[in-house]
């Protein structure tokens, strides 16, 4: 793979990376997802890089678990479920739109259906 190739890896890697920090911390993006995209880039672009966010604290407190055992624990799952549901019943509450509100409601049957079912349980 040439240099220019490696290069974009690594800023997609970055951007994924970024958008996956802001969706720790909103419910609505799933974190998880696009640290996994930003480490497939990194490992892709640069073994530097890679190994620089495999020794992160994000990488091993979203990922490490995730990646060896291909599952989460139903106490992680049910953490990252309920803090979702509590930061989205705000809107849900406040906002006094019907097609808003349907939209959070598929969304966090989306997230439950997602977790439970298409993630393993450990």
């Amino acid at each position: 793979m040439n240099k220019i190739a490696k290069s974009v890896y690594v800023v997609v890697g970055f951007i994924f990376l970024g958008i996956g920090i802001v969706g720790a911390f909103l419910p609505v993006l799933p974190s998880v997802k696009f640290f996994l995209i930003a480490s497939f880039c990194f490992v892709k672009g640069s073994k530097r890089f890679d190994k620089w966010f495999k020794g992160t604290a994000i990488y091993q407190k979203y990922l490490a678990d995730y990646v060896r055992s291909k599952g989460m624990t139903l106490k992680q799952k049910w953490t990252i479920l309920l803090t979702a549901s509590a930061m989205l019943a705000f809107p849900l509450i406040r906002i006094d739109v019907l097609p808003m509100r349907i939209f959070l409601i598929v969304l966090v049957i989306c997230k439950y259906v997602g977790i439970l079912v298409f993630i393993k349980t450990l």
